[in-house]
């Protein structure tokens, strides 16, 4: 059986549609297409049941990706590693949200780097959801931390943990701020305030605002910085309030640098997901990553 037939197949198994397939391959969709017309007709059975949108395996289908990928797989890391002696390093290639990844799932995972037998180079990336998702489905990452699920069979999500969100300002903001006036009135209270944010479109602030108080926040951006550690430096500064993670301000916080303006019943949370390309959990160094960060996880929550 003509292993190229075999490597397109499993990518359309995964992606679950051939022009997404055709894409991750390089190649055009009627060349999908044909290989795995060719497939089908070497096995004597179909493989894909054809729909409006994508394609779903048929049972024999589901039988050959279950037995091929693996080995596949593997075949994929031993022509990107080559055959070199003991003493070469795999390389795992890690994206996610820059200051997630810098405070948390790197400082982990850097215990795995080594000459050690079992130990990785490591590779990191930064992105957002999309960015991230997109560069994995590629096949340029092992792995990916996002905060999106991804939809489809190519790639395989698993929870890591959820991140606390809460609202933080410079001391000198809290002593304007009337404690019992923002438990009674909710936003209200917080209107005209200076934010501090990653984005004009206010994301972590409307979240918090959307989830605390029922509400949409009156004020724009009066500092739009795209890294949630220059967001905490701003609010440290005085230049209004911001929402950060928990785990992000947990020092600044300790050290009276920042106050919690607020702290809500029920705080919001953010969910992280851990994702791999269905199948990649086979590669030792990949498993090993996953199953590291999963258990270094459970400390983070």
């Amino acid at each position: 059986m003509d292993l190229a037939l075999l490597r397109t197949f499993v990518t359309v198994h995964r992606a679950g549609s051939f022009t997404r397939a055709a894409a991750l391959l390089g190649l055009s969709q009627p060349a999908v297409t044909s290989q795995i017309r060719t497939l089908e007709r070497q096995l004597g059975r179909p493989l894909f049941l054809r729909q409006a949108r994508g394609v779903t395996p048929t049972t024999i289908g589901d039988e050959l990706a279950h037995k091929a990928a693996p080995h596949l797989d593997a075949l994929v890391e031993i022509a990107e590693t080559g055959l070199d002696d003991e003493s070469s390093l795999r390389t795992l290639h890690l994206a996610g949200p820059p200051e997630f990844t810098a405070e948390r799932a790197l400082p982990a995972l850097t215990e795995l780097t080594g000459h050690d037998g079992q130990g990785f180079a490591l590779r990191a990336s930064f992105g957002n959801a999309e960015e991230v998702l997109e560069g994995l489905s590629a096949g340029h990452h092992d792995l990916a931390i996002s905060t999106a699920r991804p939809r489809g069979a190519l790639l395989t999500a698993t929870l890591l943990c959820d991140e606390e969100h809460v609202l933080v300002a410079a001391p000198q903001w809290s002593e304007r701020i009337d404690a019992g006036r923002l438990r009674r009135k909710g936003a209200s209270a917080l209107e005209n305030l200076p934010v501090v944010e990653v984005h004009e479109s206010l994301p972590f602030v409307s979240r918090y605002w959307a989830s605390v108080f029922d509400s949409r926040p009156a004020a724009s951006g009066t500092v739009v910085v795209p890294d949630l550690r220059a967001v905490l430096a701003c609010a440290i500064a005085g230049a209004g309030l911001a929402v950060l993670p928990r785990y992000l301000s947990a020092d600044a916080l300790e050290h009276g640098d920042v106050v919690a303006l607020h702290e809500p019943a029920v705080p919001p949370l953010r969910t992280y997901v851990l994702v791999v390309r269905t199948g990649t959990l086979a590669m030792p160094h990949v498993a090993r990553a996953h199953e590291w960060l999963l258990a270094s996880a459970a400390a983070w929550c």
